[in-house]
């Protein structure tokens, strides 16, 4: 007799499963497709919500010159994310859990982006952007006894008004916009990685997972590039005619379309939501999850709590009162997981490390290395980020060929960190020596070193001229000396103009020079030493390389934290870890990271208020060394 296709599907799901059978036909095609669709929507969304916060990271500095607001408003602008999501993480990842996930995932998307649009707005509210032409680089003037008048030197009194707000405290739309980015963000990780280890195969859950954290990782890179190209447009494009500006994107004082990049941001976040509101809230359970008892191996992690009376599973109508009944029995039973627990304090330390090295690698290569900014960010984003992304791919990939179990994830995962470990060990190998800048790492005649308490950078050759030490301006004499400014450099006059301006007849190189004439000095700081140069390409292969392999254990590692765990409590896990990660690594890692850098600061720069500044020079054989010392430390405290 013939039977349809939808009732043999039917018989064999009755045959295999028994009671759990499905009392409505199942087409496995159509449960495959949506399964698909489900990791492609979710692999879009991480991209998005990747792309904006990177694109946020490198909009900092425009942010505060557009708004003209001090730097620790800026830094409360970009922890606000951080906070806006620390507020509901618990509860999304416990409450939410029970309901429509995709949906919830999507209202998300749509909260993310209408924070992102927000964070824009600013730009179409205020008026036109001004800029300051004012001209801080003056040469040592001709000596005169009135020129050598106290009253006659470089006033270092803030100036009136300096210090005022946005005329209507635009910068308030910016940090709300990024509270509501940090909400919205809050579901699309806990509730969409427990999603697909629900209803995927097991053997395919690692993989998928890994696709899905591999698309983070690239989000960045193109997040980075958005804002290096936002940052050559003028922020007022097509508003102002553009040949009367006479600034160019290298001024200090350039202000880049910032609010486009949020728009784009914006737009696209926006896009990753539409798939959602077409998913289903559940998807048939494979077979081999349909038996709710713990693997043998499963059970030695994994122990049932007396005081949880019911375990809601997500396909469950959801009963918000008896979800809140449970809820502390719930977090005593996950926090009581001795496997979890170990995982999430090592991943802390590890986040710790990770952040740091992060946050500042660009300013190190850039400091140490001389290279220019745009080329630090640019090896970051294009060589470091995809290193992290293959080897995260690379480590679900073989999960899923060598069926790796619970064990089996755990010893990869430390053996990656063990050697990545070693690795990192060879970067004490690559340093270089500091640069050699007058009146702080060596004399003015050039001839020996300084200690920290010997800095002077008046000397005997520039005591007649009317100099500030405060202003950083560094010049380039012709003896490979790096001075402060063309004043300090004790130089008569310049000729040229721009970039090509050239500064003649610098006393100062005179004293380390035994030639005789006109001697000259540059724009910028001296090129790094050759030995720089030789050794730098062996550090950016060692940093690829550490990246590759350390990231290898980051799948693996993933699925034991949410192997070891009840599926129940999986989005409750991922909520948790990510609250600890962030509060306790997110939040405090760059603060102290950057306090030991302040350290090594040996000549700090001023705002135009007079108030201390970020760090013009550090001494970076001092940075290598407790950077890399705290590093290693964190690093081994996590084997």
């Amino acid at each position: 007799t013939h039977v349809s296709s939808k009732k043999c599907i039917h018989v064999h799901c009755c045959s295999s499963l028994g009671s759990a059978c499905n009392p409505y036909p199942i087409c496995p095609y159509k449960t495959i497709a949506e399964a698909r669709m489900f990791l492609a929507a979710l692999s879009f969304a991480y991209f998005a919500k990747a792309l904006s916060g990177s694109y946020m990271k490198s909009t900092i500095t425009q942010l505060e010159r557009r708004f003209d607001i001090p730097s620790y408003l800026i830094g409360i602008i970009d922890g606000s994310f951080e906070i806006g999501n620390l507020l509901v993480i618990a509860f999304v990842s416990y409450f939410c859990a029970k309901l429509h996930r995709p949906k919830i995932i999507a209202v998300g998307c749509i909260l993310m982006s209408f924070g992102t649009f927000l964070i824009a707005m600013p730009h179409f509210i205020i008026g036109r952007s001004s800029v300051n032409s004012t001209n801080n680089l003056s040469p040592c003037p001709a000596s005169s006894p009135e020129s050598l008048r106290a009253g006659d030197r470089p006033s270092i009194l803030p100036s009136r008004g300096c210090e005022k707000e946005s005329s209507v405290s635009m910068w308030i739309y910016v940090l709300v916009g990024n509270i509501l980015r940090g909400i919205g963000e809050t579901p699309v990780q806990p509730l969409g990685i427990s999603y697909i280890d629900d209803y995927a195969q097991s053997d395919n859950a690692a993989l998928y997972i890994g696709c899905v954290q591999t698309i983070s990782i690239i989000g960045p890179v193109f997040g980075y590039l958005l804002g290096s190209l936002c940052a050559k447009i003028y922020v007022d494009i097509g508003y102002v005619d553009m040949e009367t500006i006479t600034i160019t994107p290298g001024d200090a004082r350039w202000v880049g379309a910032w609010w486009l990049g949020y728009l784009i941001a914006g737009a696209i976040t926006l896009m990753s939501a539409v798939p959602f509101w077409f998913l289903p809230k559940s998807l048939p359970m494979p077979v081999e999850k349909h038996d709710t008892n713990c693997t043998p191996e499963q059970t030695r992690f994994i122990k049932d709590s007396p005081g949880l009376k019911h375990m809601f599973r997500p396909e469950e109508p959801a009963n918000l009162h008896l979800m809140a009944s449970e809820f502390v029995p719930t977090l005593k039973s996950l926090l009581g997981n001795p496997v979890y627990t170990i995982y999430l304090c090592v991943t802390i330390v590890q986040f710790n490390s990770l952040i740091g090295m992060v946050t500042y690698k660009p300013k190190y290569i850039e400091q140490h290395y001389g290279q220019s900014a745009s080329k630090a960010n640019f090896l970051m984003g294009m060589i470091n980020i995809p290193a992290v992304a293959l080897g995260m791919f690379s480590g679900g990939v073989v999960m899923k060929k060598y069926k790796l179990s619970i064990m089996g994830a755990a010893k990869f995962a430390f053996g990656t960190s063990l050697l990545g470990y070693f690795l990192s060990l060879l970067f004490f190998a690559m340093g270089c020596e500091n640069a050699k800048v007058a009146g702080i790492t060596v004399s003015y005649s050039g001839l020996g070193g300084l200690s920290y308490q010997e800095q002077s950078l008046i000397s005997d050759c520039n005591s007649d001229c009317s100099c500030t030490s405060r202003e950083w301006d560094p010049v380039c004499g012709e003896n490979g000396i790096t001075y402060v400014s063309p004043c300090l450099a004790g130089c008569n006059s310049s000729t040229g103009s721009g970039k090509n301006t050239v500064f003649n007849n610098c006393k100062c190189l005179a004293v380390a020079n035994t030639q005789p004439g006109n001697l000259t000095a540059s724009l910028g700081q001296c090129p790094h030493r050759d030995s720089c140069e030789k050794v730098f390409p062996y550090f950016l292969a060692m940093s690829v390389l550490s990246s590759f392999i350390i990231s290898l254990g980051g799948t693996p590692g993933f699925m034991l934290l949410v192997r070891c765990i009840k599926p129940e409590l999986k989005s409750l896990a991922l909520g948790i870890h990510t609250l600890a990660t962030r509060t306790l690594a997110g939040i405090p890692a760059p603060i102290y990271f950057g306090a030991i850098i302040d350290t090594t600061c040996l000549k700090w720069g001023y705002k135009m208020c007079g108030g201390r500044g970020a760090y013009a020079f550090i001494l970076t054989l001092h940075v290598i060394s407790m950077g890399l010392a705290i590093l290693q430390t964190l690093d081994l405290v996590t084997l």
